[in-house]
């Protein structure tokens, strides 16, 4: 069973800076995809940032240049280094990663962490 744990949420003002980092419970290889979602109150699940194993990394347009996604292999982790935060990136940031088997694709997800930008 996959388990994604996320960590680094928190309350910043708008224009500061935070670092979430999701642990996986297995090889990054493993995954077709990985990526960021976000859910404020009220709307639906978002993609933040979209990362395919051998790929670029694809941003939602309204955090491009702000947010940077990043793994490390060989610590089976993923990263979202978010700067310049506005109020309207308050969300629950959520990690998340696929595998396709047999053509069939299954997504994982962590229990999320808390983003809240205010002043």
């Amino acid at each position: 069973q996959v388990q994604l744990v996320e960590s680094g949420g928190g309350l910043v003002q708008p224009g500061g800076s935070l670092r979430l980092s999701c642990a996986a419970s297995g090889s990054l290889f493993g995954f077709v995809t990985m990526g960021w979602y976000r859910q404020a109150p009220g709307k639906q699940r978002e993609s933040v940032a979209y990362s395919p194993t051998y790929g670029p990394t694809i941003y939602a347009d309204s955090v491009k240049g702000r947010f940077t996604f990043s793994r490390d292999n060989a610590k089976n982790m993923v990263f979202l280094q978010m700067n310049s935060l506005k109020p309207e990136d308050t969300a629950v940031y959520f990690c998340n990663a696929a595998t396709i088997r047999s053509g069939i694709r299954d997504d994982y997800w962590g229990q999320g962490t808390q983003v809240t930008v205010s002043s």
